[in-house]
C-alpha cells in the first residue's frame, strides 16, 4: 500500500511539472501538503514561492547570488529539471530534540545557466514540514570562486506578523563580545519592520501567515562558508540574506564572504512551515545537516548538571564550593557539575586534579570552562589562550583526557565569518578525538552541528538566565521571553538557557513563580541541562518537587506541542524512556484556563500535577486526570505546571 501511495505522489508531481509552463515548475512534498513553484521573472531572474495546504506562505522570492565568476542572480535560464529523487533517511542526534529521527522528502535538481552560459544548480528539497534549497557551484580542481553577495530572499504577504531577533553589530556590548545571539525577540511585529542595528535579524525568524507559520533559518554551514542572517531592511516584507559584518573573524582583515575551491554546495536555506506544532516539532535543521563525523559517539552522555556561577558568580569558583556542588549533583542523581570561569587561578591545576578525584568518587563528571581566546574581544576570564592555537589546544585536550574531564564549555566566539566557522569545526574535531563533550557560549545559533558532531551537546545563543541576575529589566521580561523561545530559538537546536530557580536573586525581584521555573526543565531542551538552583534552596523545596528534579531527563525521544502562542503561553510534551513529560507556563498576568487535547500523546499516563500554591513561591500538588484524552486546567498568572 505504501509503495502505491509513493508512486501516486511521484506521478502527480511529475504531472504538475509536465503541465507547468516552460517558465514555471511546481514541486510538492511527499503528502502534497507543501508546494514550491519556481518561475522566471523580470530580467530573467528566478523566483520561488511556497504554499502550505493552499495558503501562500511565501510570495515570489529571489534566488541566486553574485560571485567573482559572474552574475548568477539575473539572466538565469533553466536548462534541465530532472525527475524526482525520493529522500528517505534515518539518523541519530543524541543531544537533539529527538534522539532518533526519520526524514522523507522529494528532491529536484534544477540545472541553470547565466547569460554567459556558465552553469549553476539549485537543489530543492520539499518535505511535509518545510522547504530547503541550496546552490551547487561547479568548478574544476583548484578553481576559486568568491561569493560576493546572495540574492536569496523570503517575501511574506503584507498581513504577516513576525517574531524577530535583532542581530547585534560586531564588537559592541560587554568587552566587544557581540554578536552572541543574546537579544530579545521583537514579538508579533509587522513584516517590513526595520532591524534596530545594521547587522539585521538573526536566525531563526518566525512568521505567522494567516493559519500557517514559517520559521526561516539555515543548516549545513561548514568551511569555507560563513553563517548568514536576514538583512536590516525588509521593504514590502521581503527579507534578504546578508553576510557577516567585517570583523566577525578570528583574525583582523580576514574575509567575511566565502571563497570556494572546486565544486561546492552552499548551506541549506530553510523554511520550516505548517501549523505551529509542525514548526516546534520539526527536526528539519538536523535532517539537512552534514552526517556525523564521529565514528564512536558512545562518550556522548546527555544529563543534568549543577552549576554554581549562575547565582553565586565568580567567587563561587573555588575548591570548597565546587565540592559542595559535586555533592549536590550526587545527592540529586545528576551526572555532571560545571566548574566555570577562572578555575585555573582560583582552584589551580593541582587542586583541580584533587577535585576531579573527589567527583569521580561521587560518580559525577566535571565540565570545565574555557575562553575561546583570540584578538576579537577584550575579555579577561581564564583559562585563555589555550584553545585558539591548535598545538596548544591538542596539549590541553590531552591533559583533560588524562584527567578524566567529561566536557568543556567554550565562551566568547568572534561571529559568523568563514574563519570563525573554521575554528568551530577545528575545535569540535579535536574535541572528538579526545572524547570531550562541548558546550558553546557567547556563540552563533545552532545550524545542525549537533548531528555532524554528536558531542556538541548544547549552545547558548540565547538571552539566558544569567541576564536576569544582571538587571531588573531582564527579570521584568523573563516570562514573555521564556514563552517565545520554544517556538523560535529552541526549535533549531539545543539551548543552554540554564533554567530552574526557586530561590530569590540578590537585588532582583523575580516575577515568575516557582511552578513556572519547574516547568522550564522540560520546556527548554539541552543535551546537558545546567540547573541554576543552588543546593541550599533546592533542599528547602517540598519532597515531591525534589523527587521531580531528581528524575528530570536530559535526553528525549519525541516532542509534541499541546497548545501555545509565542510570548503568551506554551504547553509541551517530551518523551523519555517511553514516558511522556508534560509542562506548561503562562506568561501573562491573568489566570489562563485551557482545555488540553492529549490524544497526540495517547492521553498521557498522568494522575497528578505540580502547580502554583497559595503564593508564587509555593507549590501545590493536585489531581490531573484526563477524560477521553482531554483535561481542563487553570495556570496562575506568570505560573506553571508539570504533570506526573
Amino acid at each position: 500500500m505504501k509503495s502505491r501511495r509513493n508512486f501516486l505522489f511521484l506521478f502527480l508531481a511529475t504531472f504538475l511539472l509536465a503541465c507547468s509552463s516552460p517558465a514555471s515548475y511546481t514541486f510538492t512534498s511527499p503528502s502534497g501538503k507543501v508546494e514550491v513553484t519556481v518561475s522566471q521573472g523580470d530580467q530573467d531572474s528566478l523566483f520561488y514561492s511556497v504554499k502550505v495546504e493552499g495558503v501562500t506562505v511565501l510570495m515570489p522570492s529571489c534566488l541566486g547570488f553574485q560571485s567573482s565568476d559572474g552574475d548568477f542572480a539575473t539572466g538565469l535560464r533553466v536548462k534541465e529539471v530532472p525527475e524526482i529523487k525520493v529522500i528517505s533517511e534515518q539518523f541519530d542526534v543524541p543531544a537533539g530534540k529527538k534522539v532518533f529521527n526519520a526524514y522523507q522528502a522529494h528532491e529536484w535538481r534544477m540545472v541553470l545557466a547565466n547569460r554567459e552560459g556558465k552553469p549553476l544548480e539549485v537543489v530543492f528539497r520539499v518535505s511535509d514540514d518545510g522547504v530547503a534549497f541550496r546552490y551547487e557551484i561547479p568548478g574544476g580542481e583548484g578553481d576559486s570562486v568568491v561569493l560576493l553577495s546572495e540574492a536569496t530572499s523570503y517575501c511574506f504577504p503584507a498581513e504577516t506578523r513576525a517574531w524577530l531577533h535583532p542581530h547585534a553589530d560586531v564588537k559592541t556590548g560587554w568587552c566587544e563580545t557581540q554578536p552572541s545571539y543574546e537579544e530579545y525577540y521583537y514579538a508579533g511585529v509587522p513584516v517590513g519592520t526595520a532591524a534596530p542595528q545594521k547587522a539585521g535579524w538573526s536566525y531563526p525568524a518566525l512568521f505567522q501567515v494567516g493559519s500557517q507559520w514559517a520559521l526561516v533559518t539555515e543548516s549545513g554551514v561548514a568551511p569555507p562558508f560563513c553563517g548568514t542572517r536576514l538583512a536590516c531592511e525588509s521593504a514590502g516584507g521581503a527579507y534578504h540574506i546578508a553576510f557577516p559584518q567585517p570583523g566577525e573573524t578570528t583574525g583582523a582583515g580576514d574575509p567575511v564572504t566565502p571563497t570556494t575551491v572546486g565544486p561546492a554546495a552552499t548551506p541549506w536555506r530553510i523554511i520550516i512551515t505548517g501549523s505551529l506544532s509542525t514548526v516546534v516539532e520539526s527536526s528539519l535543521v538536523d535532517a539537512l545537516a552534514l552526517p556525523s563525523e564521529v565514528e564512536d559517539p558512545s562518550f556522548v552522555r546527555p544529563g543534568i548538571s549543577s552549576w554554581s556561577w549562575g547565582l553565586l558568580k565568580d567567587g563561587s569558583v573555588n575548591f570548597d564550593t565546587q565540592k559542595q556542588f559535586i555533592d549536590y549533583s550526587a545527592l540529586m542523581g545528576w551526572s555532571y557539575c560545571l566548574v566555570d570561569v577562572n578555575w585555573d587561578h582560583q582552584i589551580g591545576e593541582a587542586k583541580m586534579f584533587e577535585l576531579l578525584e573527589y567527583a569521580r568518587s561521587k560518580n559525577v563528571g566535571l565540565i570545565l570552562w574555557y575562553n575561546s581566546s583570540g584578538p576579537w574581544n577584550s575579555t579577561v576570564y581564564t583559562p585563555k589562550t589555550k584553545l585558539f592555537d591548535r598545538e596548544s589546544r591538542l596539549a590541553e585536550f590531552q591533559k583533560l583526557s588524562e584527567w578524566g574531564v567529561k566536557g568543556i564549555k567554550v565562551d566568547f566566539w568572534p561571529g559568523d565569518g568563514p574563519s570563525a566557522i573554521q575554528y568551530y569545526y577545528d575545535l569540535l574535531r579535536d574535541a572528538a578525538r579526545y572524547r570531550l563533550m562541548v558546550n558553546f557560549h557567547g556563540t552563533t545559533v545552532p545550524r545542525g552541528w549537533s548531528r555532524t558532531f554528536p558531542h556538541l551537546v548544547s549552545m547558548e545563543s540565547v538571552r539566558g538566565f544569567e541576564f536576569i541576575t544582571f538587571e531588573q529589566a531582564n527579570a521584568n521580561k523573563a516570562a514573555e521571553h521564556c514563552a517565545i523561545l520554544p517556538f523560535t530559538r529552541n526549535v533549531v537546536g539545543p539551548m543552554d538557557f540554564t533554567p530552574v530557580c526557586f530561590g530569590e536573586i540578590p537585588r532582583i525581584a523575580r516575577h515568575t513563580s516557582n511552578a513556572f521555573e519547574l516547568a522550564l526543565g522540560v520546556l527548554f531542551q539541552s543535551g546537558i541541562q545546567h540547573i541554576v538552583e543552588t543546593p541550599e534552596s533546592m533542599q528547602r523545596q517540598p519532597d515531591f518537587v525534589i523527587d521531580y528534579m531528581k528524575n528530570l531527563p536530559a535526553q528525549w525521544e519525541d516532542i509534541r506541542l499541546i497548545d501555545g502562542f509565542p510570548g503568551k503561553y506554551v504547553v509541551l510534551a517530551r518523551k523519555s524512556a517511553g514516558k511522556w513529560f508534560l509542562a506548561g507556563i503562562n506568561a501573562t498576568r491573568e489566570p489562563l484556563t485551557l482545555t488540553l487535547d492529549l490524544s497526540v500523546i495517547g492521553g498521557g499516563d498522568f494522575t497528578e500535577m505540580i502547580t502554583d500554591g497559595a503564593t508564587p513561591r509555593e507549590f501545590a500538588r493536585m489531581p490531573f486526570q484526563p477524560e477521553n484524552g482531554k483535561v481542563t486546567l487553570t495556570i496562575a498568572p506568570l505560573g506553571g505546571m508539570v504533570a506526573l
